[in-house]
């Protein structure tokens, strides 16, 4: 690996673990605790390598009722701030902690606000404990936010404590899934090196799909269409929580008889890695839409289950091009520091490239029309965008349209379903 002009920086760290030193590093089953576990994304992926759940806190009354049915022999913890103390055997602390003032589409508080501030309440539990491995989830825009100064606080944190780090963003269609999302995955530990959880895979970087005169299922955000779109080819965008108030934001997808939908929850799931009807167990504590929110917010189960993978089967890092990462206003894509500085590594956001299911046939459950409501006011906004539209996407829209105003779509809908 070729590292010019690295600053050092000096952590209190035990001593060198072998695979930091060159040789094989040697895997562990871990025992986990799970904090803001929502609906228990990384906690199932990690499962299927054989790690251990512990403990679950959660505190959302919808995704306790998740849980509580899909993981009736761990125990759930409905407070952070109240609990006092790791189980004893804790190997691995995971958090996809609040995202609500990291995301883009939120308040932009940064690390301070109100909710992603409870990130300290991890620092609080592994530090009183000297916890071995941490993993947490975020969106992308934590490397963005406060001009860098989220990620600094986070990462100051760690090496405070004496943790070398490493962390890589990385998109869940790796793993095979027609959804278009990208999430940073940050793995810190007292005593093993993180490099060998997520970079010892490297598929390099992959092109955008294209139409190239093929009709294929394209996702876009009917909810946008002033600033953005979403637009995705054989693929959904990101599957989102919902709007700040509430109203769930399924994604809609122009499918290749020309028909607009929005894919039904069970398929949304089955996006994100989780069986259909996961999570139906929050309709007996909250309306059925809330279970967009809960989706929206998950942890892509196959990413999980690969980090769990190499958790157990660590490898050695690849041969990254990499260089000193200075200061803390731009963070990368992808970057460590192992004891010898912050580095900035050229790792892509494809550490897999699992053969990708096409989204219509992905597609398993009936989608809903994309009503005549949603459809005008999408076009009314484009209308006053600035965008440039993929060729011949909003004439199909228009044609969307006229078909549902006049019923006709609607009929051809059920005739399609066999009612």
């Amino acid at each position: 690996m070729n590292v010019r002009n690295v600053p050092q920086l000096s952590l209190d760290l035990p001593a060198e673990s072998a695979a930091i030193e060159g040789s094989a590093p040697s895997g562990q089953r871990h025992r986990v605790v799970g904090l803001f576990a929502g609906i228990g994304g990384l906690e199932r992926g990690l499962g299927r390598s054989g790690h251990e759940t512990l403990l679950l806190c959660e505190n959302e009354p919808a995704a306790m009722a998740v849980l509580s049915k899909r993981f009736p022999e761990i125990s759930l913890h409905d407070d952070v701030r109240t609990l006092k103390a790791l189980p004893r055997q804790t190997t691995l602390v995971v958090a996809g902690f609040p995202c609500q003032d990291l995301s883009q589409a939120g308040a932009t508080k940064g690390i301070a606000g109100a909710r992603s501030g409870l990130v300290g309440e991890v620092f609080r539990l592994i530090e009183n404990q000297r916890t071995p491995w941490v993993l947490l989830e975020n969106v992308p825009f934590m490397l963005q936010l406060g001009r860098g100064e989220a990620m600094n606080v986070i990462t100051s944190a760690f090496e405070s404590l004496g943790y070398r780090w490493a962390y890589r963003v990385v998109d869940a269609r790796a793993f095979g899934r027609p959804q278009r999302r990208r999430r940073v995955y940050f793995v810190a530990s007292r005593v093993g090196d993180p490099r060998t959880i997520l970079f010892a895979d490297e598929a390099g970087p992959v092109a955008e799909p294209e139409l190239n005169g093929h009709p294929v299922a394209c996702g876009f955000y009917w909810t946008e269409g002033t600033r953005g779109l979403g637009w995705a080819v054989d693929s959904v965008p990101t599957l989102k929580g919902g709007s700040a108030i509430g109203i769930p934001s399924p994604p809609a997808i122009l499918m290749p008889d020309g028909r607009v939908v929005t894919p039904h929850i069970c398929d949304a799931e089955r996006l994100q890695g989780f069986p259909a009807d996961w999570t139906k167990p929050a309709e007996a504590v909250a309306k059925r839409s809330s279970r967009w929110k809960l989706v929206g917010n998950a942890v892509s189960v196959p990413a999980a289950a690969w980090i769990g993978h190499r958790f157990a089967h660590p490898g050695k890092p690849k041969d990254f091009e990499l260089s000193a990462l200075i200061g803390h206003r731009q963070w990368p894509v992808a970057a460590w520091n192992v004891g010898e500085g912050r580095v900035r590594v050229s790792a892509s956001e494809w550490p897999k490239r699992l053969k990708l299911t096409p989204l219509e046939s992905f597609l398993k459950h009936d989608p809903q029309l994309l009503s005549v409501k949603a459809t005008s006011g999408f076009l009314a906004r484009t209308r006053v965008a600035k965008l440039r539209f993929p060729p011949g996407f909003i004439a199909a829209l228009e044609a969307h349209q006229g078909r549902m105003v006049s019923g006709n779509e609607a009929s051809d809908d059920a005739q399609r379903r066999g009612r």
